[in-house]
C-alpha cells in the first residue's frame, strides 16, 4: 500500500483524524460537559492542524526559518487570542 508514502498523504490522514475528533467533541455534547478541557483539546488540534498545513501543504518544511517563524507565530498568536477571549468570557 503506497497511500502513506509522502508527507502530504500522512498529513492529510492526520488532518482527517483531527477533524473527526473535533467534530465528535462538538456533536457528542462532550464540549458542554467537560467545558474548558474540550475547548483546549479543540484548540490544540487546531494548532496541530495549522502546523501540518503550514509545513506540508504550503511546503514550508524546508523554507527559510523566517517564513516558518512568521506563519507559526501568526498561528500561535491567533489561537492565544482565542484562548484569552474564552478565558475572559468565563470571568
Amino acid at each position: 500500500m503506497t497511500t502513506f508514502n509522502t508527507a502530504a498523504n500522512r498529513a492529510w490522514m492526520a488532518l482527517l483524524v483531527a477533524t473527526a475528533i473535533t467534530w465528535w467533541l462538538g456533536e457528542s455534547g462532550a464540549a458542554g460537559k467537560t467545558g474548558t478541557m474540550a475547548v483546549l483539546i479543540m484548540l490544540g488540534l487546531a494548532l496541530a492542524k495549522g502546523w501540518l498545513v503550514i509545513y506540508d501543504f504550503m511546503e514550508l518544511r524546508h523554507a527559510p526559518m523566517l517564513w516558518k517563524t512568521l506563519l507559526l507565530g501568526w498561528l500561535v498568536f491567533v489561537l492565544s487570542m482565542i484562548v484569552l477571549a474564552y478565558w475572559m468570557g468565563l470571568h
